[in-house]
C-alpha cells in the first residue's frame, strides 16, 4: 500500500501559558529557545484568542470547532459527551493515526472519557506535577517521575510505534505551567534575578467597570501558601502537605497581608528559608518575584521537551512533512492588574500564544498579526487533511494566512462569552466581549441563569469600551465618552452580528 503523504499534525498545549512567558513575543523575561525555534522556523501569531477564558471550555471549543453554546460545555464544572461529533473522529474516519496524552479536563468515566482516538492516556482532573496518576482504557497508574517528561515520553512512544505509511494526530496536553506550579528540582536553580514589577501591578481599578475591582485573583492578597511553597511557623507538614485542591477556596490558607507585616515570619517548605517583611509593598513584591520564580520554573520544562519533540523529528525525517503547533488553553495574568490567573477577557487573558511550523507552507520566521480564534483550531487541522469541514463546526480555516494570503473577507474579530458569574474562588464576572483590531467592547450582564458553581446575580450591568491602540493597557473605559460614540454603535453592532452569526443569545439591551 502507498504511503499517505498528507502532513502530520501535532498539537502541543500547555495549560494557562501566558504569551509573556515565550521569550520570541519580546517580553524579556524567560528564555525559551526550543519554542522560539516555531517562530523562526515557522509562524507566530500576535492575534489569537480564546473563546472562554478557562481551561474546559477552552478545550472543548479546540476539539469541535464549535463555541460553548454549542458544545455544552460552558463552565469549569462541565462535561463534554462523548457521543458528540469532534475533529478527532473525522481524522480518524478521513484515515489519521490519532492519540490524546495529558490533560483532558473534560470529564471523566465512560460518559466523558475521550473519543476519536485511538490511544489515548490522560490525567485525572488538573493533573499532579509529580509521580502522576494517568487515566486510560485500562483503569487508573501512575507513573514515577515528572510530568512534563512522563508526558513527552507517552506522547514519542506512540509516534514511534505508529504505521508510517499514515499521517498521525497527536494532541499533547501538558499539565505545566497550572497552578501550583511545582517545578522538576533540575530547574530550581533558575531565576534567581527579580523580574520587572508590571506597570499595571498595583492597578487602582479607577475608570472601569466593578468587575475589576472585585476579582479575587490579586497577588498580593489571593495567593495561598501551596501557589509559593510556603509555610508559617506555626504549620507543620500535615498543614503544608494538604492536597491542593481543598485549600485554593479556604481563606484561611490565604497569605495574610496584615497591617504589622514585621510580626509575620514565612518559611520555605523545601529548604527551611525564613522570610520577614517591613512593609507590605515589600510584602506584595515578594509574592510576585516568588510567584514568578515558580511559574517559569515549571515551563522551562516545557521548553526542554518541546525541544526533544522538535529533535526526534529531525532524527527519524518527519520534520518536513509535520504541522507542529504549540498554544495555551487561554493566556494568563503575570502581575499585569496586579493579577494571576485568567477567566476575564482582558488581554492577558483573552491572548492566546499560537506558534506554528510547517516547512512546506510557511516562510521562515514570518509574523501573523491577523485574528484567529482557538474556535478556528478544527477546521483549519481538517483543511490539512484534505478533509471536508462538517456543517456543524463554527470555525474557519486559517491556512491561507499561514502563507500570509489573507482572504479579502477575513473577519478580523474575537468573541468571547464567560459564563461563571461570581464562581465561588475568584469572583469574576459573567461577560460577553467582541475585539476588532483596535476597539474591545465588554458587557457586564453579571447573571449566572442557574450555571453551577456559580452565586446569584443582580449586580448593576456595565458596559466597558477600550481603544487597544490609545490605551494597550487597557486602564480607561471610553465607553462613556462622547468622542467615542460612533465607535460604541459600531462595536455594539459587531457584537450583535457575531451572536447572530453563532446563535448565542443576548442579554443586553438593543
Amino acid at each position: 500500500m502507498a504511503s499517505d503523504t498528507r502532513p502530520n499534525i501535532l498539537f502541543i498545549m500547555a495549560d494557562d501559558h501566558a504569551s509573556k512567558s515565550i521569550s520570541c513575543y519580546g517580553a524579556g523575561i524567560n528564555h525559551t529557545p526550543n519554542l522560539d525555534r516555531l517562530a523562526t522556523e515557522g509562524m507566530k501569531f500576535n492575534h489569537c484568542y480564546v473563546t472562554n477564558s478557562i481551561c474546559t471550555p477552552s478545550r472543548a471549543a479546540i476539539l469541535t470547532g464549535t463555541h460553548n453554546h454549542v458544545n455544552g460545555v460552558m463552565t469549569l464544572d462541565s462535561k463534554i459527551n462523548k457521543h458528540i461529533p469532534n475533529v478527532a473522529k473525522h481524522l480518524r474516519v478521513g484515515g489519521y493515526q490519532t492519540a490524546m496524552v495529558g490533560k483532558w479536563h473534560l470529564g471523566e468515566g465512560k460518559d466523558h472519557e475521550p473519543t476519536g482516538f485511538d490511544y489515548w492516556e490522560i490525567v485525572p482532573g488538573q493533573g499532579e506535577y509529580h509521580d502522576p496518576q494517568f487515566i486510560g482504557p485500562d483503569g487508573i497508574h501512575r507513573e514515577r517521575g515528572y510530568a512534563t517528561d512522563i508526558i513527552t515520553d507517552k506522547s514519542l512512544d506512540w509516534i514511534k510505534a505508529r504505521d508510517p505509511k499514515k499521517p498521525f494526530f497527536m494532541m499533547c496536553h501538558h499539565k505545566a505551567p497550572h497552578r501550583s506550579w511545582e517545578c522538576d528540582p533540575k530547574h530550581k536553580h533558575l531565576f534567581k534575578d527579580p523580574v520587572r514589577l508590571p506597570d499595571t501591578f498595583t492597578d487602582d481599578y479607577k475608570n472601569r467597570a466593578r468587575a475589576a475591582a472585585v476579582a479575587k485573583m490579586r497577588v498580593a492578597e489571593d495567593l495561598t501558601y501551596m501557589d509559593l511553597g510556603l509555610a508559617q511557623p506555626d504549620g507543620g507538614s500535615d498543614t503544608v502537605g494538604t492536597k491542593m485542591m481543598d485549600i485554593w477556596w479556604s481563606h484561611d490558607r490565604k497569605i495574610p497581608d496584615p497591617d504589622d507585616v514585621t510580626q509575620l515570619k514565612l518559611i520555605d517548605k523545601d529548604d527551611g528559608t525564613v522570610f520577614t517583611f517591613t512593609t507590605r509593598k515589600e510584602l506584595a513584591e515578594f509574592k510576585f518575584q516568588r510567584y514568578m520564580q515558580r511559574y517559569l520554573r515549571t515551563i522551562q520544562s516545557i521548553d526542554d521537551n518541546v525541544g526533544r519533540m522538535l529533535d526526534f523529528l529531525e532524527v527519524e525525517g518527519l520534520a518536513e512533512n509535520t504541522v507542529v503547533i504549540y498554544t495555551s488553553d487561554q493566556g494568563f495574568f503575570l502581575g499585569e492588574h496586579g493579577w494571576f490567573d485568567k477567566r476575564l477577557v482582558y488581554e492577558n487573558s483573552f491572548n492566546m500564544p499560537f506558534l506554528i511550523r510547517y516547512p512546506r507552507e510557511i516562510a521562515l520566521g514570518s509574523v501573523c498579526n491577523d485574528i484567529i480564534c482557538n474556535v478556528d483550531f478544527a477546521a483549519t487541522w481538517l483543511d490539512f487533511a484534505t478533509l471536508r469541514k462538517p456543517t456543524y463546526m463554527q470555525g474557519v480555516s486559517f491556512r491561507a494566512l499561514l502563507q500570509q494570503q489573507a482572504p479579502t473577507d477575513w473577519q478580523q474579530v474575537a468573541y468571547h462569552r464567560y459564563w461563571m458569574h461570581r464562581d465561588v474562588i475568584h469572583e469574576a464576572y459573567a461577560h460577553y466581549a467582541v475585539r476588532d483590531q483596535r476597539y474591545k467592547l465588554i458587557y457586564w450582564y453579571n447573571e449566572d441563569f442557574g450555571i453551577e458553581g456559580t452565586r446569584p446575580g443582580g449586580e448593576e450591568k456595565e458596559w466597558e469600551l477600550f481603544d487597544l491602540v490609545e490605551d494597550p493597557l487597557e486602564l480607561f473605559n471610553c465607553y462613556p465618552e462622547k468622542k467615542y460614540k460612533d465607535v460604541v454603535g459600531y462595536m455594539t453592532k459587531l457584537l450583535e452580528d457575531k451572536m447572530e452569526e453563532i446563535g448565542d443569545e443576548p442579554v443586553h439591551p438593543r
